[in-house]
């Protein structure tokens, strides 16, 4: 397991190699209060106010802030719920909740106390998972280089609620995972139309980095992709023409164009 400065050098390439808009956050449970870290800002107890979940993520990502949420600085359910913080039947006495409570992952009642979050590059605990904040030609650059140790293909369930539960509850039990911020996110935290979110489970952190650094001393990474014009017939690599040989195909031997 890497060290703090360890982590928060690889938040450091993260955030260079893919040219993200915010830092990566590191993310981590916490059982107990002694597992706060120095420094972190308790919404209700440091400033009086309430925040949701998402919003501390953009706080964190944006602002470059150690938030620290526990149940009495939750202002929205899904955290509620999904975290543990409160028992599950709840949900049993409001009908508003009863489609919604059913499809999102869910921890432990009172396993944990609340959440915590920083900038990867800059958090002074060591977390259990990453959160990515991407474009979506940024994930895939992401999946590419995890392809090339047979980690790129990644199984989520896609859903328009509660995305504090989805980006975190599953990376706990180890998985990747991709989740779409949702409605609230969006309208209050500043989540972008554009942005993805990219859960990955801290034993992991350190591979995807070292794929990543791979491919871009390939000159295949992020800050590499380029676009050619579309046309036909266009250069590809040796094992595409042996592969259509073997077919009994158009080989295109003899690109009609220099490559550059």
């Amino acid at each position: 397991m890497p060290t703090i400065k360890e982590f928060n050098t690889l938040g450091e390439y993260l955030e260079n190699s893919m040219l993200l808009k915010t830092s990566p956050i590191a993310v981590k449970m916490l059982r107990n209060e002694a597992d706060i870290p120095e420094g972190a800002i308790r919404p209700k107890k440091d400033r009086g106010y309430h925040l949701a979940q998402c919003q501390a993520f953009s706080m964190s990502r944006r602002n470059g802030l150690t938030v620290a949420m526990l149940k009495e600085d939750n202002w929205c359910w899904g955290t509620l719920f999904a975290y543990g913080l409160i028992p599950l039947n709840t949900a049993d006495r409001f009908m508003e909740l009863q489609k919604d409570i059913k499809n999102i992952p869910v921890l432990e009642y009172r396993k944990y106390i609340g959440i915590v979050s920083a900038p990867l590059k800059t958090a002074n605990f060591v977390p259990d998972m990453v959160l990515i904040y991407s474009k979506t030609a940024q994930i895939r650059t992401m999946l590419y280089a995890l392809s090339f140790k047979g980690e790129g293909l990644i199984n989520s369930t896609i859903y328009p609620v509660a995305s504090c539960a989805f980006s975190v509850v599953p990376a706990l039990s180890g998985q990747y995972y991709i989740t779409l911020p949702d409605p609230g996110e969006c309208g209050r935290a500043l989540a972008g139309d554009d942005e993805i979110i990219f859960s990955v489970p801290v034993e992991k952190v350190e591979g995807l980095v070292a794929e990543l650094k791979t491919i871009d001393s390939r000159k295949m990474g992020f800050k590499d992709n380029s676009f050619l014009e579309m046309r036909s017939d266009f250069p590809r690599p040796d094992f595409y023409k042996r592969l259509y040989r073997e077919c009994g195909l158009d080989a295109d031997d003899k690109p009609t164009w220099p490559e550059s």
